[in-house]
């Protein structure tokens, strides 16, 4: 293992679990440490990206910011999988409804990652790579999702670096190659696991539907991601 703690984790080794639930938002990171987990550590504050250690049902599981956009994911992911020796990373967040059909609330799983980010050109490989989630993952995940009768989709999202994109129809071409839900660091999150030979999935909670101006309030976002954290959090748990 190289190296801990890292310039942006105040980790020492054997501080964080195998499994890490990311948000995008370190806020969130302590409200999933507060409400879901138990005998909590802290042990990341550097940057504010704050990152907790607890127990899920007598697992160990931890949770850390992950940051906005695939350059500040890709630097926190980096160094779980190959500094700390984390094993699976699920990113759990919101995102924008793009397809026909997706609709507020669902629960998105992004069996693939599109992206309009140059993050792959690192690896100089000789073709275009297509980031995908890990399989185990994700059927573990929709099977959860089935049984706790949560509205769930499975297919390609956007990793997009634009939060303000100045072509105003570049969603609507997204969706008409049937991308299911736009967000900002799946892509990167996706690549990191490829290059380490980990781990990743991302779960998103359909928030707003951009293209309609639709959007959930803030009490119908916290029941949507109560929902979605009992999916992610049952994949912190040994497979049955």
């Amino acid at each position: 293992m190289p190296s801990v703690p890292t310039p942006h984790n105040a980790a020492l080794e054997g501080q964080i679990a195998k499994t890490v639930l990311m948000p995008g938002d370190p806020l969130r990171a302590k409200y999933v440490a507060d409400h879901f987990l138990e005998d909590v550590t802290c042990f990341n504050s550097v940057r504010n990206m704050l990152g907790f250690t607890g127990n899920y049902q007598g697992h160990p599981v931890s949770v850390m910011g992950g940051g906005m956009g695939i350059p500040s994911i890709g630097i926190y992911s980096y160094e779980l999988f190959n500094f700390y020796d984390v094993d699976a990373i699920i990113r759990i967040g919101s995102a924008g409804g793009l397809a026909e059909g997706v609709a507020l609330r669902d629960l998105v799983v992004g069996l693939g990652a599109c992206t309009d980010s140059n993050y792959a050109a690192q690896f100089k490989l000789p073709g275009t790579y297509a980031p995908i989630a890990d399989f185990g993952l994700l059927r573990r995940a929709v099977r959860k999702a089935e049984e706790l009768g949560v509205p769930t989709r499975v297919g390609n999202v956007l990793s997009a670096d634009s939060f303000y994109n100045a072509d105003p129809t570049v969603n609507e071409r997204w969706a008409s190659m049937g991308v299911l839900a736009v967000e900002m660091e799946s892509a990167g999150l996706y690549l990191n696991a490829a290059k380490a030979h980990k781990k990743a999935l991302c779960l998103c909670t359909i928030s707003d539907l951009p293209m309609t101006g639709e959007s959930l309030s803030a009490d119908e976002r916290q029941t949507s991601f109560t929902q979605m954290m009992e999916v992610a959090l049952s994949l912190a748990l040994p497979e049955e």
